[in-house]
């Protein structure tokens, strides 16, 4: 499969960050689960998060919609300090979306009641409502869908409902939480390229936490590696498969993009 990614960033010294972490750490009990984190994901990029099961990625989505609150260290959105703000001032104020590995739509809705029932919830206009369900049902190729219930779709259909629930709302950052766990390959690529248009035609910051790390480095601009706690790797796809302790953490010698 061909990188769907054409374009990459190169130099990231003129582009703002948009979310960043301080000295991050967080404990379940007497188990440190983060351990003084830190790192940067730059905006209107994609940004991608591995690491092996029990490494933290699943935390660290937690802290970054406020769901939970650090042990000590700084969550900044935007340069603002937003580690004590609650999940729906994060959502309002710095516009983030979550897209989770499971549910996120109304089992027994049809693809569009549940469309209408978030866009109720989000969108103050009745005809920009409407508006933005035709645009987004029309982006993602879900029209012929429109009366399936959320339980009947396949799960790539799901996948793209979900998505196109947490775009009502007009996210700044959009985190995808293992958007191509159990998809076949073709669905994950349908898949791939739909992340890779919304963020170039929303001008969005995307960060992707998987499993498959090929389907994810092929698309993403920079990505890390959580292991035992602790961020080992960061940097451009390319460098990081070659970076040691990426490999010796996750990837092994023998890893390719390709």
């Amino acid at each position: 499969m061909a990188i769907i990614k054409k374009f990459r960033i190169k130099s990231f010294k003129n582009i703002n960050s948009i979310i960043k972490f301080e000295n991050v750490s967080i404990a379940y009990g007497n188990r440190t689960v983060l351990d003084n984190i830190n790192f940067t994901i730059n905006e209107k990029t994609i940004h991608g998060l591995l690491g092996p099961n029990g490494a933290g990625k699943s935390t660290l989505y937690h802290l970054m919609t406020g769901l939970l609150k650090p042990k000590q260290g700084k969550i900044l959105i935007d340069s603002k300090d937003v580690t004590n703000f609650p999940v729906y001032l994060r959502t309002k104020q710095y516009g983030i979306g979550y897209v989770p590995q499971y549910g996120g739509a109304f089992a027994d809705l049809t693809l569009h009641e549940n469309l209408k029932a978030i866009s109720e919830i989000v969108i103050e206009s009745k005809n920009l409502r409407l508006e933005k369900i035709n645009y987004l049902m029309s982006k993602l190729e879900l029209e012929g869908l429109k009366d399936i219930k959320a339980k009947h779709l396949s799960g790539g259909e799901k996948k793209k409902l979900v998505i196109a629930l947490s775009l009502l709302s007009k996210p700044k950052i959009l985190l995808l939480d293992e958007p191509f766990s159990a998809l076949d390959v073709l669905t994950i690529k349908m898949l791939q390229e739909l992340i890779v248009s919304l963020q170039q035609d929303n001008n969005i910051t995307i960060c992707i936490c998987d499993h498959i790390a090929t389907s994810l480095l092929q698309i993403v601009d920079t990505a890390m590696i959580l292991s035992n706690g602790k961020i080992i790797a960061q940097d451009t796809p390319s460098n990081l498969i070659k970076d040691i302790d990426a490999k010796n953490a996750y990837f092994g010698d023998n890893f390719k993009i390709n």
